[in-house]
């Protein structure tokens, strides 16, 4: 049997999903070559994932993306940044709570508040960007069949799916991001832990004007809580195509049962106008899941994404914590190429990313869970109709309980703290973070203590802080005696960025007392933007002292 023909490239990810696509394009950004592949022919083309959260942002933006053209994707916070309760969509409004923080006071915290825009948007732009690099080779209608590691290689075949012509691809990486139900990781023998099926349901694509029915209150999320046609419309555009998803029993049903007709009447339902404009695009399933790999490497073969961990979607937190993930373990990957870092850095992927993992996961499951309250608080028990639901919003006795149980639903809704404030523990903070039972998830207080995202301060002509850091160095800002922290930089053998505070850039003194710099103190930043070592004072050893905390962070 002949051989099929052979490819060699460092990189091989499995995924082109945003995931995927910002790990090559942080690959590329280095100047080193990477294969993308995709089963799919072609881009997400149905809505999935829609928040992108203003950490994702970041890393897009230091990824180099045209953060205009993903920008002009978003939905304006008019349109999407309220959730509403309501008996159907045309009917009573039951509460209304604010999605998360859109507005621009966030630009104090960060250069990109969250937003929401549509995976199936988001990912074929990205896809285009990605594929202008002369370092990037994406492949679409090719699937990922196997891997074997041999020594410092992974040796992977694919076959092309039109075709069926296989390839060998011999890579020194493997970055798995191929979703939910991940070859890769089924391969590596990995399991994932937790609830696999908390719940099922229908999604209905459709197009169709909902802001007429909207009308004052227009929303990202409209809840439908009528017992009769419970379920959640995401607006994904609020003029022409959203989504319905309800709950359904897969152990009597399918999605056999749920033809384009029925899902129409459904949808008219929920809307509360029978005659209503509604083209069915498509349906499909999907079931909630809380799981959490137990392991995100297998030598060389490392899980991202969906691949590692799959949240309920109550919070938005699976496709952001997917782009973290890479964020977190390409620089590394790279430091580790370079001989920057040894082989035995790459555990701290798993050792940094499993602990936010976990508590995305636990948050989303909270988040779902709390969705219990406010059913309870309108006594929809099994049996209630339309009638019920109505009479229990009648009754001014209820009112102060429905106000308090739309009100728990709060958190889910507000989140800044997970998606900004996760802190990782390293050699140099050990024993200093907060265990995942103390966080508040919504409270963010940006401190420039190590483990946490360097701070957000704009420095002029619409640039960051978070701009002076590249993502394939480690970055060293110096408060002052600029000219001995430059020769400290300049001793050290790991690539070393020298930026001084108040000449290169200005955020101004109220950015150092924040990170609790002294005048002639500095920050060390790893390419991924988080802290690695704070000093107050210069040492004495100044040299010396760089050194050793390089030593300590890179594990070397």
């Amino acid at each position: 049997m002949t051989a099929p023909p052979g490819v060699d490239v460092p990189f091989l990810v499995v995924g082109a999903g945003p995931t995927g696509l910002t790990a090559a394009r942080l690959v590329a950004q280095a100047g080193v070559a990477v294969m993308v592949v995709e089963r799919r022919d072609g881009p997400q083309r149905s809505p999935a994932a829609h928040v992108i959260n203003a950490r994702t942002l970041e890393i897009l933006r230091q990824a180099g993306f045209d953060m205009g053209a993903i920008g002009a994707l978003a939905k304006p916070p008019a349109d999407a940044g309220h959730v509403n309760f309501v008996t159907r969509l045309n009917g009573r409004l039951i509460g209304r709570l604010p999605f998360e923080q859109q507005g621009d006071d966030m630009r104090a915290v960060t250069p990109h508040p969250l937003r929401n825009i549509s995976q199936h948007k988001l990912e074929p732009e990205m896809a285009a960007q990605v594929q202008r690099s002369p370092f990037v080779d994406l492949r679409y209608d090719t699937e990922w069949i196997s891997s074997t590691q041999e020594g410092d290689t992974v040796v992977s075949l694919l076959r092309d799916t039109v075709t069926g012509a296989e390839v060998s691809v011999r890579s020194s990486w493997l970055v798995a991001a191929d979703g939910a139900g991940s070859p890769v990781r089924k391969s590596c023998g990995i399991e994932m832990v937790g609830p696999a099926a908390i719940q099922s349901f229908v999604a209905v694509h459709f197009r169709g004007d909902l802001r007429r029915y909207t009308g004052d209150r227009p929303g990202a999320l409209h809840f439908v809580m009528d017992p009769a046609v419970n379920g959640t419309f995401i607006a994904h555009d609020i003029d022409r195509e959203s989504v319905f998803m309800f709950a359904f029993d897969p152990a009597s049903e399918s999605l056999q049962d749920y033809d384009n007709l029925r899902c129409r009447a459904m949808v008219r339902a929920a809307i509360g106008d029978e005659e209503a404009e509604v083209e069915v695009v498509g349906t499909g399933t999907w079931h909630m899941t809380a799981q959490v790999a137990d392991s995100f490497r297998h030598g060389r073969v490392f899980l991202a994404g969906d691949a590692a961990h799959r949240f309920p979607p109550t919070g938005g937190m699976g496709l952001n914590t997917g782009l973290a993930d890479v964020h977190n373990l390409v620089w590394k990957i790279l430091f580790v190429e370079n001989g920057s870092a040894p082989l035995s850095f790459l555990d701290t992927y798993e050792g940094e990313r499993k602990p936010v993992a976990e508590v995305n996961s636990q948050q989303s499951l909270t988040n779902a869970f709390k969705m219990v309250i406010l059913a309870g608080a309108l006594d929809l028990h099994p049996g209630a109709t339309g009638a019920d639901l109505d009479a229990v919003l009648d009754d001014p006795s209820r009112a102060s309980g429905i106000a308090t149980a739309v009100e728990e639903q709060r958190t889910h809704f507000d989140m800044l703290n997970l998606q900004l404030g996760y802190v990782y523990e390293t050699p140099l903070n050990r024993g200093m973070v907060c265990a995942p039972s103390e966080i508040d998830p919504t409270v963010f207080r940006p401190d420039g203590s190590v483990g946490t995202r360097l701070p957000h301060a704009w420095v002029g002509d619409g640039r960051s802080t978070l701009d002076s850091v590249g993502s394939s160095a480690m970055t060293l800002f110096s408060f002052g005696n600029h000219d001995a922290w430059a020769d400290a930089a300049a001793s050290c053998t790991v690539p070393v960025n020298h930026v001084r505070v108040g000449i290169d850039i200005d955020p101004g003194a109220q950015w150092g007392a924040l990170c609790s710099v002294g005048a002639d103190g500095a920050l060390l930043v790893r390419p991924d933007q988080h802290v690695a070592w704070s000093v107050e004072l210069m040492p004495r050893d100044t040299p010396r002292a760089l050194r050793e905390a390089l030593t300590a962070a890179l594990g070397s």
